[in-house]
């Protein structure tokens, strides 16, 4: 049973609807601006999509993301805010391979899998002469495309190789996507490479522009770790948080908003885009609808422990793979997660991350037993190494991954005009799927909430 709830509206009251990274991070911000604020969780835990549990002797492994890109603020400041920052950590290691017919290594001086170093692009194995040759011409090509395909645009200036065996292993891994039907917008880095007169020389520029320093952090405790704290912080500043409470109504009262009869000053929905349109469709049916437009993919990792002894030495200092979509059967990305992260390793087993899924695959139809053997049978024959696990944890995350089509802007459009006052969302489902995209979308929509409780809001 949901934890009930004291609420006193009318003094500054924020409802929030979702207990992931991106609703506790809104409820923080709430809650540090003094204002009430109460949270609204269906599953009997915080965190959502972030979760890590004990595995193989090691106290926090994390079940789904291990880590956030350092160099995008948000989620660090967040980390730094709730008491994490010296906490973090960095990857030991950020070396990978690219596996067709065997393993190769990730040329040097990519951007999210763009070509960037002429000298490493003509001495990689990965692509073949012809698709070398193809990819040089890319300055030559006509920059402009009006359609919104990542996919469609890595094609056309670089060609197919460039595009199956580096661009879509790496970014359609990220986005559990399959980026021939991926907005280009939506991939903000790609998508400002897209505007130069040759993506390969503003590859170049921003490789050499790097800044020195680590790429990812993660809590030394897993990324769990973040949302527990930030959890924790904001119910020392006041916040309720409720699991077990699945939200089935969400409806304007006057000036203010009753979610599920309770009433108070602002909504934020950090829920699934999915998830929410049900709660709004009886008294917001357009915005209901278009929520309810969006697609998803599912995704399971399968963590294994295997024998250190058994380690291949030649992978030995390398964080893992990336299977491209032409050779792919079931796995899509392999993380080496006792060589990534220099805590888990002990000596005695390895322990590997195992990626299935992407758009257009469901995998709920399968049983634990299947994931398993195609996670061990296709893992074994890449690394060409019987892997025969001591221990196996499946992590199943249906539907967990939004799918930004070619045109997901103009959605983002409608929505807004048809989003009431009051009513804010975030997460994942909007403009962006990373850890600190997520944050920043909760802190937005806080900030939002908080505009309107105090009458400055449009």
């Amino acid at each position: 049973m949901p934890q009930q709830v004291d609420v006193t509206a009318g003094a500054g009251h924020v409802t929030v609807v979702g207990a992931g990274i991106s609703g506790l991070a809104a409820a923080h911000a709430v809650a540090r601006a003094g204002l009430a604020v109460t949270v609204h969780e269906a599953s009997g835990r915080v965190g959502g999509h972030l979760c890590t549990t004990p595995f193989a002797g090691r106290r926090a492994v994390d079940e789904s993301a291990d880590a956030f890109l350092a160099r995008v603020p948000d989620a660090t400041a967040l980390a730094r805010a709730v008491g994490l920052g010296d906490a973090l950590v960095a990857p030991s290691s950020s070396s990978a391979f690219v596996w067709v017919d065997e393993l190769h290594d990730l040329p040097r001086g990519t951007v999210l899998g763009i070509p960037g170093d002429l000298r490493s692009l003509l001495r990689t194995p990965l692509l073949t002469p012809r698709g070398k040759a193809r990819a040089l011409t890319e300055p030559l090509r006509r920059r402009h495309d009006p359609h919104d395909s990542l996919g469609r645009l890595v094609r056309h200036r670089f060609g197919f190789e460039v595009h199956d065996r580096l661009v879509d292993a790496l970014v359609g891994s990220i986005y559990a996507t399959d980026t021939n039907r991926l907005s280009l917008a939506m991939v903000p880095q790609l998508a400002a490479l897209s505007r130069s007169r040759s993506m390969f020389s503003a590859a170049h520029r921003a490789a050499g522009a790097a800044t020195t320093g680590p790429v990812f952090f993660s809590p030394v405790d897993g990324m769990g770790a973040l949302a527990d704290a930030t959890a924790a912080n904001a119910t020392a500043l006041g916040a309720r948080i409720t699991t077990g409470h699945a939200v089935s109504e969400v409806a304007p009262d006057g000036t203010g908003w009753r979610v599920d009869g309770e009433r108070t000053d602002a909504v934020v929905l950090a829920c699934p885009a999915r998830a929410a349109a049900p709660m709004l469709h009886p008294a917001v049916p357009e915005l209901g609808r278009e929520l309810g437009q969006i697609d998803s993919a599912d995704v399971v990792i399968v963590t294994v422990a295997v024998d250190a002894a058994t380690w291949p030495s030649r992978l030995r200092g390398r964080s893992g793979y990336l299977v491209p979509k032409s050779v792919q059967d079931g796995v899509t990305a392999v993380s080496f997660a006792t060589q990534k992260w220099e805590h888990l390793a002990d000596g005695e087993t390895e322990l590997l991350r195992i990626s299935l899924g992407r758009d257009g695959v469901p995998l709920t139809r399968f049983t634990d037993d299947e994931l398993v053997s195609t996670a061990v049978t296709e893992v074994s024959r890449h690394l060409g190494a019987d892997l025969a696990p001591r221990e196996v944890r499946i992590s199943r995350w249906p539907a967990s991954f939004p799918q930004y089509r070619p045109g997901h802007e103009h959605w983002l459009s409608r929505i807004e005009r048809a989003r009431p006052r009051g009513l804010t969302l975030a997460g994942a489902s909007y403009r962006g799927i990373g850890v600190p995209a997520c944050i920043a979308s909760g802190e937005r929509a806080a900030a939002a909430a908080l505009a309107h409780v105090r009458g400055s809001a449009p």
